[in-house]
Parts: C-alpha cells; sequence; structure tokens
C-alpha cells in the first residue's frame, strides 16, 4: 500500500468532485464525442480515486473490516443504478438486476479472485490464504446464488423464471440474514479467519489520522457516485456498442458490472502484488456476497413500484457455469494454497463467462 499516512494524492482529492461536476453538467444530454473522451476519462479517473481513498480507510481501519468498506460502498451504488435503469423502462430491465448481480458473481468469483491468485503465484509460486475464513465466504455465495437466481428457474407457482412475491420475499429476508450473519462473523466473531496467514507487515507507512481516514472516506463515496452516474451518462452510448457488435441486450449486465467493479479489481490486485492474497479474496468473496445480499432485498422493495415482470431465474448455460464455480471454488479454498493452475481454471471459467454472454 503506497504511503497513506502523510498526505492524500492530489489527483486522488481532485478528481471526485471534478466528476461529480462534469455528471451534473452532462445529465440527460446530448455529449459530442470530445465530451464522450472527456467523460470516459473522468470514469477512469474516478475508478483510480476510488481505489487510493479505499487503501487509505483500510490502513486507518485495518482488515478484515477495511476490506468491507469498498464492497459495501460499491454495491450500495450498483443497487441504485440497477433501480434507476429499471424505472427508467426499456426493454431488456426485467432481467437487468439478474444479469448484473450473475455477471458481479462470475466476475468476482473467477476474474478477480483468479487474477488475485495468478499475480501472488507468479511472485511467490504458491498464494497461501485462510481456508476456514475463504470456505465460509465462498458457501456463502453459493447458496445466496442459488436461493436468489436459480429457484426461479424451477419454482412452479408463477410462471418460470419469476418468484411469487411471498417467494421473493424469503429470498428477500434469506439474502439479508445471511449478509448481515457474514459480516458478523467476518469482523467480529471469527476475525481472525480473514486475515491474511503470510506475507509481510501490512508496509511501514505512517498510519492515517481520523481527519485523513473520514476525509478518504467522504471522496471515496463521491468517486464511486461519479463512477455509477458517468457510467449511467454513458449507458447509451453502450446499449449502442452492445447492438453494434451483435450481442445481446443481457450483455449490458456484463458491462455494468465490468464498470462498478473496477475500483475493487484494481484494489485486489494491488494487495496480491504485496502478498496478501487474503485480502484481495476478501475483497472479490465479499462484493459477491454483499452483490446479492443487497441487491436482492433491494429489489424485492423496489419491485412494489417497478411495472413489468421480475425475472430473476437463470438459463441452463448460467447454471452450468455457476455449478462450475462452485465445484472449482470449492476445490481451490480446500487446500488453503494455490499455483498457477488454480489461477488459470478461474480465469477460464470467466473468460467463458465473458464469451458466452456476448454469444449464448
Amino acid at each position: 500500500m503506497p504511503a497513506v499516512g502523510a498526505s492524500l494524492n492530489r489527483s486522488a482529492v481532485v478528481l471526485p468532485p471534478l466528476a461529480l461536476g462534469v455528471l451534473a453538467a452532462v445529465w440527460g444530454r446530448n455529449m459530442p464525442i470530445p465530451v464522450e473522451i472527456v467523460v470516459v476519462a473522468l470514469l477512469a479517473g474516478s475508478v483510480l480515486a476510488a481505489v487510493h481513498h479505499a487503501e487509505v480507510v483500510a490502513h486507518r481501519v485495518g482488515e478484515p473490516f477495511g476490506s468491507l468498506i469498498l464492497a459495501v460502498a460499491v454495491t450500495v451504488i450498483e443497487v441504485g443504478l440497477i433501480i434507476t435503469l429499471m424505472v427508467s423502462g426499456g426493454s431488456g430491465t426485467a432481467t437487468l438486476a439478474r444479469d448484473t448481480v450473475f455477471a458481479a458473481v462470475m466476475i468476482t468469483c473467477n476474474g478477480i479472485a483468479g487474477l488475485s491468485l495468478l499475480v501472488t503465484a507468479l511472485r511467490s509460486h504458491v498464494a497461501v490464504f485462510n481456508a476456514e475464513g475463504t470456505g465460509a465466504a465462498l458457501a456463502a455465495v453459493i447458496t445466496l446464488a442459488t436461493l436468489s437466481m436459480v429457484l426461479p428457474t424451477f419454482t412452479t407457482s408463477a410462471p418460470a423464471p419469476q418468484f411469487t412475491g411471498p417467494q421473493l420475499a424469503f429470498a428477500a429476508v434469506a439474502s439479508l440474514t445471511l449478509y448481515a450473519l457474514f459480516v458478523v462473523v467476518q469482523n467480529v466473531r471469527h476475525r481472525d479467519y480473514f486475515l491474511p496467514v503470510a506475507g509481510p507487515p501490512d508496509d511501514h507507512a505512517e498510519l492515517p489520522s481520523m481527519r485523513q481516514a473520514l476525509t478518504s472516506l467522504a471522496l471515496l463515496i463521491v468517486a464511486l457516485v461519479a463512477v455509477v452516474g458517468l457510467a449511467k451518462v454513458e449507458s447509451g452510448s453502450i446499449e449502442a456498442g452492445v447492438a453494434r457488435f451483435g450481442f445481446p441486450h443481457s450483455f449490458v449486465g456484463v458491462v455494468i458490472a465490468v464498470l462498478i467493479l473496477l475500483p475493487e479489481t484494481l484494489a485486489a490486485v494491488r494487495n496480491a502484488r504485496r502478498d496478501r492474497v487474503q485480502i484481495s479474496l476478501n475483497l472479490a468473496l465479499g462484493s459477491a456476497i454483499a452483490s446479492i445480499g443487497l441487491t436482492i432485498p433491494a429489489i424485492a422493495v423496489a419491485s412494489i413500484w417497478l411495472n413489468g415482470p421480475l425475472i430473476l431465474g437463470l438459463g441452463a448455460t448460467q447454471i452450468v457455469l455457476l455449478t462450475l464455480t462452485a465445484g472449482v471454488g470449492v476445490l481451490t479454498v480446500m487446500p488453503g494454497r494455490a499455483t498457477l493452475l488454480q489461477a488459470a481454471v478461474h480465469l477460464s471459467i470467466c473468460a467463458a463467462f465473458l464469451f458466452l454472454a456476448a454469444s449464448p
């Protein structure tokens, strides 16, 4: 981690409010190409700023609570973006929540986790992590994904792949309960299960002051709002690009998930480069748990006023990929050690998901 205690990165302080100002200026307007280029540049800058501020806050509060901050912040904004797009209507919104959340699960459990294992294994030959904590997180992900996105395909009370009202309420309560229990286990009762078991100490950087940490927390929220807001501004261009390449409309959810998960991906890779793969896995699996555990309850409440059907059930191809992810994830986590092979397997599953999402 950079020496965050001395001072906050100047560009990381300036970029989030600047991006938020540009977001306010371009919201709801047609943009010429030069302005779109500026928006994309600010989007990338806001992602980097979010990573910096998340690391400052994490360094102040310590792990594993620090890993939780970025995951929750990103997921809360993700939920807001999904609901905003669903309220605005349009074709494909009935499956937007499912497509985005499933993409987030596949990218975190295979893409971010696989990339983190790859970076660590290239440096240290073997990535060592805590199997108890990582296994518990993976179990929560598999259970949440199955209850919320697999069961609707097979229930019979409503036309598949939909839940009835009571079924959706049950899935929402179960998701929120499991997420809350995970937070308690990770940060209170079994905190040591989610701490690094090997590697150097948390650098020699000066501990940020409380004022610096609070400033970074505020700027982190601003940066994440800017990231999602600018992604929303670019959503029309994203949809046009998806259509131009001949991809299905569901691929929009994949693009949204990729944009939203950029801060966590960069933070996970940075930790992996410092031989702190446990923190990277905390970010990956914690993000997947938060994505389901917060999104499903929010969508369940929003469905009261949303028009049209809410489709949460996965298709056959998606269920196969989720099952493969669960099986491979268990085999990776059980030994508490991983090599380049496990990293390559997870990255291959992520690549297969992205390819099949574009060409089902």
